[in-house]
């Protein structure tokens, strides 16, 4: 089931030309990831330090479709996808709101579960594995 984020874009949000910036769209993908954890009741604060484990981003991408500006609201949906037994992607679509409400871009991430120790991937956390596979 995807999950559904929504927010104002701000100055902060872009460049120059008053428009997102490129990299701000990870941003907004990452405050939507985070969320999305939280409301599948992983407890941000300690989920890292209990589990002894980092996921980091070893894949992305992302395709713009058309500028967001100051003011606007959008709403972005993530869906994970498990790739394997300690990694998995998310697919994230960032509407503007409308009416009518257009496809602003696409991202997609690739995480991989480590143990930041041994420096080599380790199998998903349980509470992270669950997150990934009812999406």
């Amino acid at each position: 089931m995807a999950f559904t984020y929504h927010r104002t874009i701000r100055f902060a949000d872009t460049d120059a030309a008053g428009v997102v910036f490129f990299a701000n769209f990870f941003a907004l993908c990452h405050e939507a990831y985070e969320e999305a954890l939280a409301a599948g009741g992983i407890d941000l604060a300690r989920f890292f330090a209990d589990t002894g484990t980092i996921v980091p981003i070893a894949k992305s991408e992302a395709e713009y479709l058309r500028p967001l500006r100051p003011g606007e609201r959008v709403r972005v949906t993530l869906s994970p996808e498990r790739l394997g037994e300690n990694s998995f992607a998310i697919r994230y679509e960032v509407f503007r709101a409308g009416p009518p409400e257009k496809l602003a871009a696409r991202v997609r991430t690739e995480h991989v579960s480590t143990s930041p120790e041994k420096r080599t991937r380790v199998p998903l956390p349980p509470a992270l594995a669950r997150w990934v596979d009812a999406g």
